[in-house]
This record gives structure tokens, C-alpha cells and sequence, in this order.
């Protein structure tokens, strides 16, 4: 449980917002845990106790709020900010490993036993890593049983859990609900009705407040790789290669959410596809703790006040966006798009969209690793890079994903040929997801840097940008925000 009961008194009094997902109430008087900005009357502090997850407050015996849905806050912002194994566990159960893999396999991703992983899960979270995943199964069915008309027998296996009997006993204990009675309220509130597309799963993706979506859905629209990517109707959409087949999701920007929509060949990876949603578009982050940092520089202040919450643009898969920073090194955004596209059509897995025009998933390294370099409309040198790297992607040589070390990561990238710091930076930012990975090099950066009367040489600004750590990467959007460039703006 959370010791530091009197500021989280003083949170749930506020009905704050901001802490949801950070932390969760169980009042003890009514065995219910809720988040902290539940709409309902605030308990005594003398009944309240506060765990820092929602796993902690089922394995303490509470149920979920029918009221505020404290199953469906955001994440806490810390397990992206944080770069040590406690936290990629986290992302990697967020990922849906322990369901794929069970804890052994959470264990050899880590280095770690089972039991080094159950003793600091439950130190840190008040949950192990069979009950962190538990409770996610639970979120995920309940998000199929209330968004879909799907028959609780694949709504079960679907979210993860081995047999229907789990399924029926896990709702009715977390939810104080049975699957046909969430089902039956859901429809009351709004009826299911019939999907434009069989197979399409609608839902709200939560967001803490403020978010700025002009740079965020601006980046993605402006970089999109045809066939795999494109803008439609006011929505981002793109292909997803899954552990268990492949999707479509489009997003859509909405005051108070992320309007979500997927198609996939099988309802299994919905986790991890939600779970890549969010990191892509940054949902788990903390805008106000990044906001007031930044803000504590003059010349920055004026441009976070102008719009704050922007976010940090991610990736659904690392290895795919390497390959793009490398085709992307000192060439335009169109001309990083051709290059991307071209593999694409000669290596990407074709698909079939029925409310768009995507054809391809993007290409796997292993798949890259096998082409013809003189096939590729690039200098020799950069020949060389992609060859590399795709190749050290392939054989397992270079990890990069949400349980890997972020500074090794760093490490081996630049131990590659053709690779220097703007390179690794960017992959750091936008694959790894590192809130503190920075670009003083970068063109729009420094351009930006001087406009603003920042210092302009890489080393210098290095320096000045120590004051907004750890949220660098917040930074380089707040000024790359300056330029008119489309990567800015909101497409119509």
C-alpha cells in the first residue's frame, strides 16, 4: 500500500484527476476500490487505504466501483519513465507476455527468476505477476463482453484466460457482476447494435487531460508510409503485425478520449494491441508533471502555455521504426516515405482492408535481412546501415522492445556502422520510449533553439537542457513545434 496516505487524502478529496491510475482508493467499510477522482462522495480517510494497482486492491479482496470504473484509468506514468527491470516487467505484462508465455517466460525476457520477479512485483505493486495479469485479463474481457456482441466462450478465450469456468469466477469476484449482467447494463446505456465491419471492436482509449493532438497526430499522419499508414476521416489509421495474426486500428482524437477502433484476425492480441495504441500515442503520460518542468524555463514557458500536453510520438513496433530512422538519415519526410514504401510493396505481407486503401503490414527484419542490397535506391553507405541492422534485428542481436535496457540499446545502435547520436536519439525517443532522450543536433531543434535566443551549438544547449530533465523529449516537441511544418498540424 501507498504510505503517503495524507497527499493521497488530499487527491481523492479534489477528485484529482490526474492520479488516475497512479494510485487506487479501497474503502474498507464497503470493500470497494475506486479511482481517485470517483464522482461519489469521498469516504472518511480513517476507511481509506491506497494501493498503487488495481491488482493490489483484488488480491486485498476489493471490487471495482460500478460507478467510476477504476479498471479502465489510464497507466501509471512512471513504468514509461522508468528505466529499471521492475518496469519493463510491467510494460512487458502490459504486453501481455505472462498470458503468451507465463512468468517463466516474463522471467527469461528479464534475466530474472520467478521468484526475484514475484518479490520486487509485490514490493512495488502489491501484486506478483500471475495477479498484475489477471486483472488485466479481467479489464479486457470486460471491454469485450460490454463493446461486443461476441458469445462469452470467445470473449473468454479472448482475453487471455484457459478455461470459461476462470472467466465466469474472475467477473463475478472483480466486477460483483456476472458476464450477462455487465453485458445487460452496457446495452442499456448504449445498445450494441450491428458493426459496419464484422470483427470491428470499438472503444474509448483514456487520457489524462491536457492533450495536444496537432504534433501528435500530425507526426504520424504527416511520416505515414503508404499501405501501411494513411489519414482518413479524421483518423490515423495503420496495419499491425500481432503475436496471433494481424490488425487494422484507426485512431481518432476525441475532447476526453481516443476514439479506437479495431479489426483483427484474432481477438486474442486485443491486449497487445491496445497496449501498443497507447505507448504509439504517448496515453500514459503525466502532461502536468511534464508541463510545470518545462515551464520552469522562461523561454520555454511561453510555448508550453500556448499548448500544453503534447506528446511524445511513439512506435507499435521498434524494430520498424529503426528501419524507417535509417531510411530517414539526411533526406526529406517525402523522400523517407518513397524509400519506405518501396520496401514495403516488394517485402511487406499483403492485407485486405475493407473501410480503407492499406494493402501491407510493414516488413519483418527477418524478411529485410534477406534483400538484395542492389536493389535499394540508396548510397552505398546507407546500404550498409540498413543491411546491418536489419540483420542484427534478426538474429536477436539487437533487442528493442519495452523489456529491453534503454541506455544498452543506446550502446549497441551506435556500435553500428553508419549510426551516430541523432540516429540513436530518435530511435531512443520514439522506439524505446525514453521521456529524456534529446536531439541538439537536429536541424528543427536548433533552429527553433536560436529563434527562441536558446543556445544554438549542440553542446551548449546539451547544457541548458539539464534543467528540463527527465522530459527532454518533451522538449524537442514543444520546439520542433515553432517550425510550420505538416508534422505540426492537425490534418483536415
Amino acid at each position: 500500500m501507498h504510505t503517503d496516505t495524507e497527499r493521497c487524502v488530499r487527491a481523492v478529496q479534489s477528485k484529482e484527476a490526474r492520479f488516475d491510475g497512479v494510485f487506487f482508493t479501497a474503502v474498507r467499510t464497503t470493500r470497494i476500490y475506486c479511482r481517485p477522482s470517483c464522482p461519489a462522495v469521498p469516504p472518511k480517510p480513517e476507511n481509506m487505504e491506497f494501493h498503487p494497482s488495481a491488482a493490489s486492491c483484488q488480491r486485498a479482496g476489493y471490487r471495482a466501483c460500478k460507478r467510476c470504473r477504476p479498471d479502465t484509468s489510464p497507466g501509471s506514468p512512471q513504468w514509461n519513465v522508468r528505466a529499471d527491470a521492475v518496469a519493463r516487467a510491467v510494460r512487458l505484462i502490459q504486453d501481455g507476455v505472462v498470458d503468451r508465455e507465463g512468468v517463466p517466460g516474463l522471467a527469461r525476457r528479464l534475466g530474472w527468476s520467478t521468484r526475484q520477479i514475484e518479490r520486487q512485483l509485490l514490493a512495488e505493486l502489491g501484486a506478483g505477476p500471475l495477479a498484475l495479469a489477471r486483472a488485466q485479463r479481467a479489464q479486457t474481457a470486460r471491454l469485450l463482453i460490454e463493446t461486443t456482441p461476441m458469445p462469452f466462450g470467445e470473449v473468454a478465450f479472448a482475453a487471455g484466460f484457459s478455461s470459461i469456468r476462470t472467466f465466469n469466477d474472475t467477473v463475478r469476484e472483480v466486477f460483483a457482476l456476472t458476464p450477462g449482467e455487465l453485458r445487460a447494463r452496457a446495452t442499456r446505456r448504449a445498445p450494441l447494435g450491428a458493426a459496419a465491419t464484422p470483427g470491428v471492436i470499438s472503444l474509448r482509449l483514456p487520457f489524462r487531460a491536457p492533450l495536444e493532438p496537432s504534433n501528435l497526430f500530425g507526426h504520424l499522419a504527416a511520416t505515414a508510409v503508404p499501405g501501411v499508414e494513411e489519414w482518413r476521416d479524421g483518423a490515423y489509421r495503420r496495419t499491425l503485425s500481432l503475436p496471433y495474426g494481424h490488425g487494422i486500428v484507426s485512431l481518432a482524437p476525441r475532447p476526453d478520449h481516443i476514439a479506437c477502433r479495431l479489426l483483427l484476425t484474432d481477438p486474442r492480441d486485443l491486449t497487445h494491441a491496445i497496449s501498443r495504441c497507447r505507448r504509439l500515442l504517448d496515453l500514459d503520460a503525466d502532461p502536468v508533471a511534464v508541463d510545470e518542468q518545462l515551464r520552469t524555463d522562461p523561454l520555454l514557458a511561453p510555448l508550453v502555455d500556448k499548448a500544453p500536453g503534447r506528446r511524445v510520438p511513439g512506435t507499435v513496433d521498434p524494430a520498424e521504426f529503426a528501419v524507417r530512422a535509417v531510411l530517414g538519415q539526411q533526406v526529406s519526410t517525402a523522400a523517407a516515405r518513397t524509400h519506405a514504401a518501396r520496401l514495403v510493396t516488394a517485402h511487406g505481407v499483403p492485407v485486405e482492408d475493407p473501410e480503407g486503401g492499406l494493402t501491407h503490414l510493414f516488413p519483418d527484419p527477418e524478411a529485410l535481412a534477406a534483400l538484395d542490397p542492389e536493389g535499394l535506391a540508396l548510397p552505398r553507405s546507407r546500404r550498409t546501415t540498413l543491411l546491418t541492422l536489419v540483420r542484427a534485428l534478426a538474429d536477436g542481436s539487437l533487442p528493442l522492445g519495452p523489456a529491453d535496457d534503454r541506455e544498452e540499446a543506446r550502446a549497441r545502435l551506435l556500435a553500428l556502422p553508419g549510426f551516430g547520436p541523432w540516429t540513436t536519439e530518435i530511435i531512443a525517443m520514439r522506439a524505446l520510449g525514453d521521456p529524456d532522450a534529446f536531439l541538439p543536433g537536429d536541424l528543427g531543434v536548433r533552429r527553433a533553439a536560436e529563434g527562441l535566443g536558446l543556445p544554438g551549438t549542440p553542446a551548449a544547449l546539451t547544457a541548458r537542457a539539464a534543467h528540463w530533465r527527465p522530459w527532454r523529449a518533451y522538449a524537442v516537441q514543444y520546439l520542433w513545434a515553432t517550425d510550420d511544418h505538416p508534422i505540426n498540424h492537425l490534418p483536415a
